[in-house]
């Protein structure tokens, strides 16, 4: 088996709860090289490993020594699933533990009027979702449409995007992306 540095990479940042972006700062890189290691595009040599540890920080050997829990469950009740977002956008992710996993799947719920933003999202990866009920604004690009129960969106998330619930009542949504970036 091929060994994960990227999944392991993007598993050490999130346990020290720094953004891809405030990473590649800290070691004085782009976020664009970050998002390549991690999604294993690209090997970064060993001295430019360790600047990037650096900004953790956490040594190399510990880096290569930590051994995360491998995901074994296979099925989550929904009071298992893990709330990542806040606000008026509900984000739940299925596992708690998204090392060595190529998917991240997530049911979201927009309050009336929730936005995620002014600013468009932007990251690796690509996804997709389908509206389950209410309606939802999504912006891909210069491109707009409004979704309803059974639409569904699929782009590349190097795209700018944004979502917006529109109309009166909440929006559901079960969205998945490649590789886990959200």
């Amino acid at each position: 088996m091929e060994f994960d540095l990227g999944g392991r990479l993007r598993y050490v940042r999130g346990l020290h709860n720094l953004s891809q972006r405030e990473l590649a700062k800290r070691a004085g890189i782009t976020n664009s090289t970050i998002s390549l290691i991690e999604s294993n595009q690209t090997n970064p040599s060993v001295g430019a490993l360790k600047r990037i540890l650096d900004g953790i920080p956490i040594g190399l050997a510990e880096f290569f020594a930590l051994e995360p829990e491998k995901p074994k469950q296979a099925f989550y009740r929904s009071d298992e699933l893990i709330e990542i977002g806040k606000g008026k956008i509900s984000f739940r992710q299925v596992g708690n533990n998204l090392f060595g996993r190529a998917l991240q799947i997530l049911k979201e719920r927009y309050e009336p009027g929730a936005d995620t933003g002014k600013v468009p999202l932007t990251h690796q990866g690509e996804e997709g979702g389908i509206i389950l009920s209410g309606r939802l604004e999504v912006t891909v690009d210069d491109e707009r449409r409004i979704l309803g129960p059974g639409d569904a969106y699929y782009f590349e998330s190097w795209r700018p995007h944004r979502f917006r619930c529109v109309g009166p009542v909440a929006c559901e949504v079960v969205s998945a992306c490649t590789p886990p970036t959200f």
